[in-house]
């Protein structure tokens, strides 16, 4: 009888991180659904309605730029336990505590992570950087407040390339398109998540392979840092 007791008593300690996980608030508008969900108590309020509030700015205009089928529910949690910054998977943004408390002023990671929703690549073909320089050129194209977070596009430098992946990657991607070809980004992406990406794309595009784009970058890397 006694290590019954025990044993019911650890399958209740068992399942009470689970009640954690309930949603604390679900958010309905335009047809998205956005299901808040924390672990933290020591959440600013008002940080928590500017991540619902980026949500819903700009989780439509992603949409509606890369991918209309994006899924329309999606859940946030700021977890304690997560050490990182931010992690994407099945529909779901897990948020550090931690970097919550240290960068309230980052919301545009909102912006970086639901772009890894959108672009739904599944078993991509296509390399992590490439991945990554999308969802940071999305950030760059459709953040709310960068410049609140200070985050830009960094300068080149020698020993950047094209595959350092993130700002160095997304800066590259907007150079393309100011100066190259409008949509290349866009048409790229598409080819991700229709499973048909190869290398050739960009001459297919461009007229030129990355590494002749990165050539020609290289020699007249300027860019305004506007959008």
């Amino acid at each position: 009888m006694k290590k019954i007791i025990f044993s019911c008593v650890l399958a209740t300690f068992a399942l009470l991180p689970l009640s954690k996980l309930k949603a604390q608030e679900i958010i309905k508008k335009n047809g998205y659904t956005l299901s808040f969900e924390s672990n933290f108590a020591g959440l600013d309020p008002q940080l928590k309605k500017r991540l619902i509030k980026t949500f819903f700015e700009v989780y439509p205009k992603l949409a509606k730029e890369y991918n209309p089928s994006t899924m329309k529910e999606v859940k946030f949690f700021v977890d304690t336990n997560y050490k990182g910054v931010a992690a994407t998977s099945d529909g779901k943004v897990s948020f550090s505590s931690i970097w919550m408390i240290t960068h309230p002023e980052d919301i545009d990671v909102v912006t970086h992570e639901v772009m890894h929703i959108v672009q739904d690549y599944g078993r991509s073909v296509g390399p992590g950087w490439l991945t990554e320089g999308i969802a940071d050129y999305a950030r760059y194209k459709f953040g709310v407040d960068n410049a609140g977070a200070n985050w830009t596009l960094p300068d080149l430098k020698p020993e950047h390339s094209y595959k350092n992946s993130y700002r160095i990657t997304a800066r590259f991607f907007a150079w393309i398109e100011k100066y190259v070809k409008p949509g290349t980004v866009k048409a790229v992406d598409d080819s991700l998540r229709d499973h048909t990406y190869t290398p050739k794309i960009w001459a297919k595009l461009t007229g030129k392979d990355l590494d002749g784009l990165w050539a020609d970058y290289v020699k007249n890397p300027s860019l305004e840092q506007s959008k």
